[in-house]
């Protein structure tokens, strides 16, 4: 059985261009032109002799893209944090599935296409079988808000210790913003979110 399914990865992909497309225009209200083209790591691949130049110049200007850039500084963050609770899930050798949440990812695209200026909405999930005690519980619960606390400080630490320049410092930047939302948005102790199950399964295995 493969730990990833071509179904899970199918999701994934739906659910990070859809997230793209939400986002897109945050990153161009930036004007990503206007950041530094000579600090560019695709730079060294551009070929621009023969056919091969129109090919490269179209996909390294995708890459510069405002719905590119919006794919690679939100998606991780949420590809990370769930599949955090499929594995660690699979670690006690409990099934658990990946899953895009299509209904409430057309929601944020409606959402945006009418211009709200607030745009709520939960891109994937995992399910799984009951846990055998609370303390998986809580551990499968805990482990997406602990990857993204991971990837918080270490972007943190990068961004301190490293010269990061252009759209990557953009890139960057967003992705410390997203991780840091999601930590403390889901270790929020009440109703669905994953604080909640961390919460209530300690507060079950040492005091239940």
């Amino acid at each position: 059985m493969a730990i990833i399914s071509i179904q899970e990865i199918i999701d994934i992909i739906i659910m990070t261009v859809a997230v793209g497309f939400i986002f897109k225009d945050v990153f161009r209200k930036h004007n990503l032109e206007k950041f530094d083209k000579n600090y560019d790591p695709l730079d060294k691949y551009m070929d621009t002799t023969g056919n091969k130049e129109a090919v490269v110049k179209g996909t390294k200007q995708f890459l510069q893209s405002p719905f590119f850039i919006a794919c690679l500084a939100t998606a991780p963050a949420i590809i990370v944090h769930e599949l955090a609770h499929k594995f660690v899930a699979l670690g006690f050798g409990i099934q658990a599935t990946f899953h895009a949440s299509y209904f409430w990812l057309l929601i944020g695209v409606v959402l945006k296409l009418l211009n709200f200026g607030f745009i709520f909405f939960v891109p994937g999930y995992v399910s799984h079988i009951a846990a055998s005690s609370p303390l998986i519980d809580a551990a499968i619960a805990f482990a997406g808000p602990f990857l993204n606390l991971v990837l918080w400080i270490g972007v943190l630490l990068v961004l301190k210790m490293a010269t990061v320049k252009g759209k990557w410092l953009l890139v960057l930047e967003y992705t410390k913003y997203i991780n840091m939302f999601l930590f403390f948005f889901n270790m929020i102790p009440i109703g669905p979110f994953d604080g909640a199950s961390v919460f209530r399964g300690l507060f079950a295995a040492f005091f239940g």
